[in-house]
């Protein structure tokens, strides 16, 4: 296992805990596994694929949670290990990608983007959360995206409605349950370098003949800029969804997070 950090991580901070990352195999998933490993919680986690050599979460599912089949994998697989959860990051989301805009989403295309960017979270939530309510406490983390702040009018649109439904969605839940010592969060990142946009820095380096880091800067610059002057790292992510899994964040309930280096100008 990978057990590489580069912020310091306070000892047993998690000590314990149940905490379930879905998706947590790669990227922003796969950091959010290790610091809260690192951390001394008890992590499991989800994905379509089996898992890669060198990870070792304490449990791992392999489950497409954009099904109802798959996430209700997940929860039987759970409850039995565990009985419930003190952590629920819902991590999963996409898109397929295909060329044109709007007129080229079909049902199926529009159905398959909402089963996992919206009624996965949803899914997951109605499994667990009762039982945060139950014992009093717990934590809700929705990972979204800029997108639904900033939708483009490409391949994304539907990606971008998805998240911003789950934008409303998790500020519902939130107020709901609050009152019961559950809180509800969402982080919303930009251009974060996880090992996807890496693949596609290097698909534009190679059919464009330019230098990675010039095909690094055209995304940036498709975006509307960077302020900061770089991508993001998936640790960085994983540090929020620390802060907000901890006590530290008490307070904290309802809110979404945007994690894009200033892209967004409105925020």
């Amino acid at each position: 296992m990978t057990t590489h950090y580069p912020f310091p991580v306070p000892e047993g901070e998690f000590e314990g805990r149940r905490i379930l990352v879905t998706g947590g195999t790669k990227g922003m998933g796969e950091a959010m596994v290790r610091r809260f490993q690192l951390a001394g919680a008890r992590v499991a986690t989800t994905a379509r694929s089996p898992l890669p050599e060198g990870q070792a979460p304490d449990i791992f599912i392999q489950a497409d949670v954009g099904t109802a089949e798959g996430v209700q994998a997940v929860v039987d697989r759970i409850r039995e290990a565990w009985g419930g959860l003190d952590v629920l990051i819902d991590n999963v989301g996409g898109s397929e990608a295909r060329s044109g805009g709007f007129e080229t989403f079909d049902d199926e295309h529009w159905q398959y983007v909402l089963n996992v960017n919206l009624l996965a979270p949803v899914r997951l939530d109605r499994a667990f959360v009762p039982g945060m309510i139950a014992q009093g406490k717990g934590v809700v983390i929705h990972i979204s995206s800029i997108s639904h702040r900033m939708p483009f009018p490409n391949a994304t649109l539907a990606y971008a409605a998805a998240k911003g439904a789950l934008s409303t969605y998790s500020k519902g839940l939130a107020k709901g349950v609050a009152p019961d010592g559950v809180r509800v969060a969402m982080i919303s990142p930009g251009f974060i370098e996880t090992s996807g946009a890496a693949g596609m820095i290097a698909d534009i380096s190679r059919n464009e003949g330019i230098s990675e880091d010039a095909a690094r800067h055209r995304i940036m610059d498709m975006l509307g800029g960077i302020p900061v002057g770089r991508t993001g790292k998936p640790e960085e992510v994983a540090e929020l969804a620390a802060f907000l899994a901890s006590d530290r964040a008490g307070f904290v309930s309802g809110v979404d997070y945007v994690l894009d280096g200033g892209t967004n100008p409105t925020v």
